[in-house]
C-alpha cells in the first residue's frame, strides 16, 4: 500500500500538490467525516449528506449549513429548535 502515515486521506494525492495542500485537505477531510452534535435533539450523530447538507443518523432532521462543518448559526437559523425551546422554555 502507499505511505500514507503523514496525510492520512490525502494521501491518494500522492507526491502531487505539495506537503502543505495535502495536509490542509487532510485536516478538513477528518473534521467533516466525523460526527457532529444535531441542533435539534442534541445526539452526536450528524454526517454529512452532501455538498452543505447534513442529517441526523438519530432523529432524521436534514438541514442546510456549512459545506464541510456544519456550523450552529446556520443550523439555528434553518429553523432547528433552540436548546432552551427543548427544554419547554420560551427562548429569545
Amino acid at each position: 500500500m502507499g505511505r500514507t502515515k503523514k496525510v492520512g486521506p490525502a494521501g491518494r494525492f500522492g507526491p502531487r500538490y505539495g506537503t502543505k495542500v495535502r495536509k490542509l485537505v487532510a485536516e478538513i477531510e477528518r473534521k467533516q467525516r466525523q460526527a457532529h452534535k444535531c441542533p435539534s435533539c442534541g445526539a452526536v450523530r450528524v454526517k454529512r449528506v452532501g455538498t452543505a447538507i447534513w442529517q441526523c443518523k438519530r432523529c432524521g432532521v436534514r438541514f442546510a449549513s456549512g459545506a464541510y462543518v456544519p456550523s450552529p448559526t446556520a443550523a439555528a437559523q434553518a429553523g432547528a429548535p433552540t436548546e432552551a425551546e427543548r427544554e419547554g422554555g420560551k427562548g429569545v
